[in-house]
């Protein structure tokens, strides 16, 4: 994408061939992840398992998508990312599977058991403040050669990469009429509406968000990306202090709503998806599923998208043993 092409010019009226590319790109990189339907409540909802793709995330769709796409004389030189943990791990791999080198730039907030599987492939960690790290996604600098810069969410390769799950969703369940996503940058919710869009399906797209971190329903509130107070919880993989302006026109076209759901529901929901699906699900995943379940989700059948699994053992074991159900 040039510097004068907005995302929505480049990804606003993608066809269902430019999905279907994608989806044959990674085949060999991901599982065809499985929709299950969610035991209880009083609504038809189905989990949509991405915390079972290779390195728990749903993460390396866009990651191997786009460094497809960056071609080979570009990533001869290295490529360079932030993230929180889960596309930096996405790109991790698919970079180890290619040969090339990458630079992960990370917040301080990222959670241990990710920056551990990151360094495990092979990728050079760089840490840096939350508002540093932040600076780095709105403005692509990240002060060092350190090769092609890939964001994880504001490249058209990624939102592509993520429309896969759309193509998927539309397969396994044609009967669906809304989908619950985490919001964390806004390339997930973006890709897979767009997808179900290029295939004529038109589906109640409902992203969530967790009352630590709000940016989404503040600018829906205020018309406009507004800055916002962010405050750290176990909920890791999604949250920022504004919405990116470059997502702003994409997010506002696609996304019909936002849920904010209470840190308490979404302790509760990673619970109930491990106790009674045997799923391991982060922070951001159980978001999904909390959302889904509250009364502000109108949907019918609801397909909740359970983005990750990566969750460190000492967050996650206290949860297990709670019992405000």
């Amino acid at each position: 994408m040039s510097s004068q092409t907005t995302l929505v010019e480049a990804v606003g009226n993608a066809q269902l061939t430019d999905f279907r590319e994608a989806a044959q790109r990674i085949r060999a990189d991901i599982i065809h992840s499985p929709l299950i339907p969610f035991a209880g409540g009083p609504k038809t909802i189905r989990i949509k398992a991405e915390c079972l793709q290779p390195l728990g995330s749903f993460k390396i769709r866009p990651a191997a998508n786009v460094l497809q796409t960056v071609g080979s004389t570009l990533a001869g030189r290295g490529v360079a990312t932030a993230s929180a943990g889960n596309f930096a791990q996405g790109l991790a791999l698919a970079a180890q599977r290619r040969g090339v080198g990458l630079t992960v730039h990370a917040p301080e907030t990222a959670a241990r058991v990710k920056l551990a599987s990151i360094r495990a492939l092979g990728a050079t960690i760089v840490m840096h403040p939350f508002a540093e790290w932040w600076s780095i996604m709105s403005t692509r600098k990240t002060g060092a050669a350190d090769g092609v810069f890939i964001h994880p969410v504001c490249e058209p390769g990624v939102i592509l990469g993520n429309g896969t799950i759309g193509l998927e969703l539309a397969e396994e369940w044609p009967d669906l009429d809304t989908v619950v996503i985490p919001f964390g940058g806004g390339g997930l919710s973006s890709g897979i509406a767009l997808a179900l869009r290029a295939l004529g399906r038109r589906a109640r797209i409902i992203a969530c968000e967790v009352e630590s971190s709000t940016p989404l329903a503040a600018a829906f509130a205020a018309n406009a990306p507004v800055r916002v107070e962010r405050r750290p919880s176990f909920v890791d993989g999604i949250g920022s202090n504004g919405v990116l302006d470059e997502m702003w026109p994409l997010v506002r076209e696609l996304i019909d709503d936002v849920i904010v759901v209470p840190l308490q529901q979404v302790k509760s929901a990673v619970r109930v998806l491990a106790l009674r699906h045997r799923l391991i699900a982060e922070g951001a995943g159980g978001v999904a599923l909390a959302a889904s379940l509250s009364p502000q989700c109108k949907g019918t059948n609801v397909v909740a998208v359970i983005s990750g699994g990566n969750i460190d053992p000492d967050t996650l074991c206290p949860m297990l043993t709670a019992s405000d159900e």
